[in-house]
């Protein structure tokens, strides 16, 4: 089944220098960009890290210090991967809590100015956790009947990705084929932060969702106790979980200035 789509949409997948969020960087990217006519185009490279490759990371993926040593910084490809993502709904598998974290701690780490929000995000993960419970060679074995040549393989995992997620729109017929809904569908939570430190209650107002002040307005923790904001920014959390806080705390000024 072909994707009902209104604007285009994005597969990503990333291999990194490992999987924490907040330190590791990417070694190498693909996206595939599918267009409302069907139109696929593709970007695919390596990505020298400028940190080294862990062993244990390099026995998962393949790739070596020596094989990204030549090739260009995210700084140097970051502006182009933003053109190319320009309008785009995202997708991916795993992409929600990895990928799409990691991509945007990359363009906050060079100072491009991504906006990951009025996007739409489907994590064929989710999907198939939600509907099947396996992994991304099981769910391709799954659904598409084929084994996965080239796993770990940014290019090949993101091509499978998308497969997979045609698949499933034919197997699930309660599966609507719309972005909105695939994307719904994907979400574990209203998430504010792609960490989830910040979630939206059900009211829709920001509240941490983690620590001491787990449950509270964001707003009002930081006008009963100022020194919290400066804590978290000064911590181990990620770039987007900062610049998402700046902006409330911006947000909260600019209302008692009024």
């Amino acid at each position: 089944m072909n994707l009902n789509l209104k604007k285009s949409i994005a597969f990503i997948d990333l291999e990194t220098t490992g999987i924490n969020v907040t330190t590791d960087r990417i070694v190498e990217l693909s996206v595939l960009k599918i267009s409302p006519n069907g139109k696929e185009e593709w970007m695919t490279t390596r990505v020298n890290p400028e940190i080294p490759i862990p062993p244990k990371t390099t026995a998962i993926h393949g790739i070596t210090d020596a094989d990204v040593a030549n090739s260009p910084s995210f700084k140097e490809v970051g502006k182009n991967l933003a053109l190319f993502l320009e309008g785009c709904d995202l997708a991916g598998y795993n992409a929600i809590k990895f990928d799409i974290p990691v991509l945007a701690e990359e363009f906050l780490r060079v100072n491009i100015d991504f906006n990951f929000k009025k996007r739409r995000y489907v994590d064929v993960q989710v999907i198939f956790h939600k509907k099947e419970q396996r992994t991304l060679s099981a769910a391709y074995l799954f659904y598409c009947k084929k084994e996965l040549e080239g796993a770990h393989g940014a290019k090949a995992d993101t091509a499978a990705t998308f497969e997979v997620l045609k698949s499933q729109l034919d197997r699930y017929t309660d599966l609507e084929n719309d972005i909105e809904k695939l994307a719904d569908f994907s979400s574990f939570n209203s998430n504010v932060d792609f960490a989830g430190r910040i979630i939206l209650d059900e009211n829709g107002v920001e509240v941490f969702n983690f620590g001491k002040h787990k449950g509270k307005p964001v707003e009002t923790v930081f006008s009963e106790e100022p020194a919290y904001y400066s804590w978290m920014m000064n911590g181990e959390f990620p770039l987007y979980t900062k610049k998402v806080l700046t902006e409330i705390k911006l947000r909260s000024f600019g209302k008692t200035q009024g």
